[in-house]
């Protein structure tokens, strides 16, 4: 059953036009990851936070891109990391218009 993942942090930019030159290459290796299926990027310049919602096959999917993820922000100095794995539903998934 395929997994949603959504994962917010506080995010001091860069936004837009901007954020799109600068994490290219991230999009693009985020692509490659093992189980996934897709990526909604998300971004609140006025509230200064960041993230996105992710398509994985699999829950082990999910929860790995987790992990790397949360500790790549680590990394750079973010230290709340906000993150779910939910279930999807896809028959009604499907009603709605859903990307699955």
């Amino acid at each position: 059953m395929a997994k949603l993942l959504q994962i917010d942090f506080p995010f001091a930019g860069p936004f837009g036009a901007d954020m799109t030159e600068a994490l290219k290459e991230l999009a693009v290796s985020i692509t490659e990851e093992p189980g996934f299926i897709w990526k909604i990027w998300t971004e609140n310049a006025s509230e200064q936070d960041a993230g996105g919602i992710y398509l994985f096959k699999t829950e082990e999917a999910a929860q790995a891109y987790l992990e790397k993820h949360t500790a790549r922000l680590k990394g750079l100095g973010v230290d709340k990391v906000h993150a779910k794995i939910f279930d999807v539903n896809e028959a009604l998934s499907k009603i709605t218009g859903g990307p699955i």
